[in-house]
């Protein structure tokens, strides 16, 4: 702590010794000129200095120099270069908009920032994919997908095909924040996992920390996923529409006036169930497989120093085997927000945030006999943010975080002949309340820190009951022995902490630099899952005076460097990790987490450590690119009364992950995608011996040991082909509208990669005095090669 006062001390004394020099402020917005949306991350770069700055998530930037002539260049990849002189003896606005280049496949960045190579900006463990990036990643069934991108990144993984979420570095899916314009999404998945809740035509930006996490997030212990929506077209209307295999899409942005105001709506449905229902009986008496969801954002600019912005998300999946029988899960959010600047230097942004996850589940076809179950997750969010740009070495960023959580984990009822029984659980209710501060500080030409700290209390607030249990032997179910009640308003459990974050870079030479990071996570959220992969059922539960909250240590050094050629750019990076946890969750045999009022009694804690080597190359330029990612890894676990006590590997351990993308630009109108992916095989826990009980053979762990064994490794090969449309009519003239095709076939060579294995009788009957015989199962949710076709227009 009094390492982080004297450091804001020193930057105080740099600030003031700024002031005793004449420095003036150069600042404005970084617009697209076609569309009027803000540019995250454009390059301003300053020719004299040879250095400069980025604009925020807003577009927005800022640098303050002394008063001289300066040649100001703004930049972002796949536009066109625009350079300014700026004479500064005042402090000046310049807002710039910036055109779009022809670059068809020519160029394809997944990086840090947009357009300074990886080896100079001061960020690592972090990257960004741009929507057209993604759009020409091969995708299964067709349909582009934000998660399914990201997963061909380094560190980043999934147990499976269908499995909804994604694992980085070793981390659970609960692990990870994942937001929607400043609004945390619970469940990201549709269709339990094969696609994603983000639809692309809304979608602008998509930032993934994996560690070096700014100290304004907060909540989790493994990553952060920041998702910008799109703020729409405020220069003209435009319609973007998709045909697909599985769903269609349709999106209209435009301007509500002109350069002041714009919106954007998309929305998704799918339509396996319409396709199949005259084919299906169960689908023709009510029942239904499908997801929807709309997408909304609109703006105002107030004047040149405020502006508004409302969004909001709204998606559910059903699967429903008759009108009265299945489950359905949803996420609804809305964000409200206001971008003020207060001068030059300080921009200043604050959100009000709702968002709310629930499902419900039902079973029983009569009002007599039925089982229902309704849960839900609601939280309420206030969160200001400022931005001091003291001069074009120094950033400073502070603010707060104000939550208000209501947990409902039940609200069931079994009725059996007509008589019902509530089984429903208490509500629980938290708060959380955060400050933070952070510094961005450039010492000298080759070495620059960003250091911060985020400061966190959450509490528990009755009315609720607090279970006492007893100690007992590590693995086995814990009893009650005592509770305590409390009435509405009266605090149960506070716990308070302290999370420093700290990252450095050395610029060895122009093209390559050492970074290293430290940060500390806390997460007071578990998402409660003891199954293969996460399901929609699954429960969220905050910390109690049972149940400590996660705290996450992660350590980062990595080495960068940019080769460029006369006729290509290449980027290499190798970053190591190492992450130790502390209160992680695991479960007793037998654990029951659905509807249990005792549930803290099945959940033990132990720590963890995740830990490995990440390596990225990539190609950025040419007719021919991509890249290629490879992680080695390992995550493990020791809770005392698993696995003897000793370590043993997470459900999501994966030793070895490889990754290729390639694109090649055929001609004009064709182009060809492809990927590979190789990822050792998830553990599993095996039964080590059987016993007979009336006939049948029963699986039985005989040793305490925990996810023994490691399921054959998962391999798979995907292609896509994209036709553009032509360029003009018959006539000679250009068309207006833009569309294009996409074939691809994913799984391409048909692999039947194992989900899970499982044991079971062997049904032929056996001869008199033979031992009865058991079989290997494998599951696949994808046995064979998946084609697909896809139509996109833009008019």
């Amino acid at each position: 702590m009094k390492i982080f006062v004297l450091a804001i001390f020193l930057s105080v004394a740099v600030q003031y010794r700024c002031i005793a020099q004449q420095k003036f402020t150069l600042s404005g917005y970084v617009k697209e000129a076609a569309s009027g949306e803000a540019m995250i991350g454009a390059t301003v770069f300053v020719q004299q200095l040879s250095s400069g700055t980025i604009s925020n998530e807003y577009g927005f930037y800022s640098i303050t120099l002394p008063a001289g002539d300066y040649t100001i260049k703004f930049n972002f990849l796949g536009y066109q270069l625009i350079t300014k002189e700026i004479r500064l003896d005042k402090n000046v606005r310049f807002d710039t908009e910036l055109k779009s280049e022809a670059t068809d496949l020519k160029e394809i960045e997944v990086t840090d920032e947009r357009d300074r190579p990886a080896s100079q900006n001061p960020n690592m463990s972090m990257n960004k994919m741009n929507v057209s990036v993604m759009k020409k990643i091969p995708a299964f069934l067709g349909e582009v997908d934000v998660i399914k991108s990201i997963l061909l990144l380094p560190g980043v993984s999934t147990v499976g095909e269908g499995a909804a979420g994604f694992n980085v570095r070793g981390g659970s899916v609960g692990q990870n924040l994942v937001y929607l314009d400043e609004a945390p999404v619970y469940n990201s998945s549709h269709l339990l996992g094969f696609f994603s809740v983000f639809n692309p035509d809304a979608v602008k930006d998509v930032t993934l920390y994996k560690g070096a996490i700014p100290s304004r997030y907060g909540g989790r212990i493994a990553s952060v996923l920041d998702v910008r929506m799109k703020d729409g077209n405020n220069k003209k209307t435009e319609i973007h529409g998709g045909i697909g295999t599985v769903f269609s899409r349709f999106s209209v942005e435009g301007p509500l006036v002109k350069n002041k105001s714009s919106f954007i709506v998309a929305a998704r449905r799918s339509y396996i169930d319409v396709l199949a229902r005259p084919f299906v009986s169960i689908l023709k008496n009510g029942g239904a497989l499908n997801f929807y969801d709309l997408t909304l954002k609109t703006n105002y600019n107030l004047n040149d120093r405020n502006k508004l912005y409302l969004s909001g998300y709204f998606g559910r999946d059903n699967f429903l085997f008759d009108k009265n029988q299945g489950f359905s899960w949803g996420n609804a959010t809305g964000t409200l927000r206001w971008n003020h600047l207060f001068n030059e230097k300080l921009f200043f942004n604050q959100a009000l945030v709702f968002s709310k996850y629930d499902y419900s589940l039902q079973f029983g076809g009569t009002d007599q006999n039925n089982f229902k179950w309704k849960s839900s997750i609601t939280n309420f969010i206030y969160r200001p943010d400022f931005s001091y740009f003291i001069n074009s070495h120094n950033e400073l960023s502070f603010g707060g975080e104000a939550i208000y959580y209501t947990f409902d984990p039940a609200r069931a009822t079994g009725t059996t002949n007509g008589t019902p029984v509530d089984v429903s659980l208490e509500k629980k209710y938290n708060s959380e309340a955060s400050l933070y501060a952070s510094h961005a500080l450039k010492i000298n030409s080759h070495f620059s820190i960003d250091y911060g700290l985020r400061y966190t209390s959450f509490t528990l607030y009755g009315p609720g009951t607090q279970y006492y249990y007893n100690d007992t032997v590590p693995g086995l179910r814990k009893r009650v022995i005592g509770q305590k009640k409390y009435s509405s308003g009266q605090v149960i459990q506070t716990y308070r902490n302290w999370q420093p974050r700290f990252s450095f870079k050395y610029q060895l030479n122009e093209n390559s630099s050492v970074k290293g990071s430290y940060n500390r996570m806390v997460q007071y959220l578990h998402l409660i899952s003891n199954t293969t992969a996460s399901n929609p059922l699954d429960v969220w539960t905050p910390s109690t005076a049972n149940i400590k909250p996660e705290l996450g240590d992660q350590f980062t050094l990595g080495y960068f460097r940019t080769l460029a050629t006369p006729t290509a750019q290449y980027e290499f990076s190798a970053e190591g990790y190492i992450r130790l946890t502390q209160n992680q969750i695991d479960y007793i045999n037998g654990a029951d987490i659905l509807i249990n009022r005792y549930l803290e009694g099945d959940l033990l804690s132990g720590r963890g450590r995740a830990y490995g080597i990440e390596f990225f190359a990539q190609k950025k330029t040419g007719r021919l690119n991509g890249w290629i990612s490879y992680t080695l890894g390992r995550t493990e676990l020791l809770v005392p009364g698993i696995n003897n006590d000793t370590w043993y590997p997470t459900r999501y351990n994966q030793t070895h992950n490889l990754k290729v993308v390639g694109f090649y630009e055929i001609n004009k109108r064709w182009s060809f995608s492809t990927d590979f992916i190789f990822t050792s095989g998830t553990p599993t826990t095996f039964p080590t011996s059987r016993y007979l009980q009336q006939g049948l053979l029963i699986p039985y762990l005989a040793t305490n040991t925990r996810n023994n064994v490691t399921l054959p490794s998962y391999h798979r090969l995907d292609i896509a082909f994209t036709l553009q449309g032509k360029e003009f009519n018959r006539q000679g003239r250009k068309r207006k509208n833009q569309d294009y095709w996409v074939f691809s076939v994913y799984n391409l060579y048909a692999r039947a990669n194992p989900f899970s294995i499982y044991f079971s009788q062997v049904k032929d009957q056996t001869l008199p005095g033979q031992p009865l015989l058991s079989q290997a199962k494998q599951i696949s949710i994808i046995g064979t090669f998946v084609p697909a076709v896809s139509y996109n227009l833009k008019f």
